[in-house]
């Protein structure tokens, strides 16, 4: 593996972009290649991955680069799915674009995330995970049952039987992608580009969501709010003492962390073109938190790569190709199983995850080469 990433590393940066984008254009007719012989939703599932590579980033900030034990993380993507829900369901008549509504989602998540990082601003540990679990426990059951508010000020009736979030009904429909200018443009007839539920083009979107996340995530790793965080995940106190505002670095991880939740949940949630309270539910913090410590926390690279090789083996291999061969054995309920002896034996046999070093060494050649060009000079 570090002979490939060694090799990796010596290619000019624009051969780099070349492969890289070559594999992305290519992976689409090599998948749909194969769905034609087996018969699996190969696409659909590499765009769920990709869609929990998003979240995994985003809780790698709060986890790996902050120390921040957060098990309520798929409350955040409740948050962005809902408020994307909210903006673009017709029978709320908001009538949101797609385009502006991810932003939104984006703000009003990253709002929750300090709303939730505030009050857990001196708690560490144990308690602080106690805490981020309620918050994720009790979003799906408030979204449940926001079908039918009613707000009285004695005999003043402010609001009644105002339907939000449509219960345990869910959502739907609800809006997707308007290329309308485009196809103007283009001279395209209209409706052309309108993205449906085409897992080819729904895979491009998602893959323009993972570029603006990773590349975000890879900006904090290397900034100053980055090393702040590294600061605090390793001594807290110590941070503290060198004059690092703990306060204001805990919410902003909960925010940054926060808001890349809600982005990939109002995307998921317009892919979809439904969304349920069932989709959110707590075992979806600890899928997301086990990729981030399988894959390196802390590490931007190895969360990616290891989120999209998890992901794909829970929605491909659990799911779809073990139970075709063995239509016998309910082989997809041993999932926790599988994840459970990955993370012992993670644990006893790497504790940096999968792939952690990956970024650890190119931080630790950097100070190397730096030293080498001032020789050199």
């Amino acid at each position: 593996m570090s002979a490939l990433i060694s090799r990796w590393r010596s290619i000019p940066r624009w051969a780099q972009l070349v492969i890289l984008a070559a594999v992305v254009i290519f992976v689409p007719p090599v998948i749909n290649i194969v769905e034609r012989q087996t018969g699996f939703g190969l696409l659909t599932q590499v765009n769920r991955a990709l869609i929990y590579v998003s979240l995994a980033l985003g809780l790698n900030i709060v986890v790996g680069f902050a120390g921040l034990l957060d098990l309520g993380y798929a409350a955040f993507f409740a948050i962005g799915a809902y408020t994307f829900g909210i903006l673009t369901w017709p029978s709320l008549r908001l009538d949101f674009s797609f385009f502006i509504a991810i932003w939104v989602c984006v703000l009003v998540a990253a709002l929750f995330g300090m709303l939730i990082g505030a009050p857990t601003l001196r708690l560490r540990g144990d308690y602080l995970a106690i805490v981020t679990l309620a918050f994720g426990e009790i979003i799906p059951p408030l979204v449940r049952n926001l079908d039918n508010i009613t707000i009285r000020i004695g005999d003043l009736v402010l609001v009644e039987s105002f339907n939000l979030t449509n219960g345990p009904l869910g959502m739907k429909p609800l809006g997707r992608p308007n290329f309308g200018i485009v196809e103007s443009i283009a001279g395209l007839s209209p409706g052309q580009l309108d993205p449906g539920v085409n897992p080819t083009f729904w895979y491009f979107i998602i893959v323009i969501l993972v570029l603006v996340v990773l590349s975000a995530s890879r900006r904090f790793e290397d900034s100053r709010i980055g090393r702040a965080w590294r600061a605090i995940r390793e001594d807290e106190t110590a941070a503290r003492f060198m004059g690092v505002n703990t306060v204001r670095v805990k919410l902003l991880a909960f925010a940054f962390g926060a808001s890349f939740s809600g982005l990939a949940g109002a995307v998921f949630a317009s892919m979809l073109g439904a969304i349920f309270p069932e989709l959110f539910r707590f075992q979806v913090s600890v899928f997301l938190l086990i990729i981030v410590i399988l894959s390196g926390a802390g590490s931007v690279w190895g969360v990616l790569i290891g989120g999209l090789l998890i992901s794909t083996f829970d929605g491909v291999l659990l799911a779809q190709i073990m139970p075709s061969i063995f239509p016998n054995s309910d082989v997809q309920s041993l999932r926790w199983v599988f994840f459970g002896i990955g993370l012992i034996a993670v644990m006893l046999f790497r504790p940096q995850g999968l792939f952690g070093h990956l970024g650890q060494r190119q931080r630790a050649s950097q100070p190397v080469k730096e030293a080498a060009h001032g020789d050199a000079a």
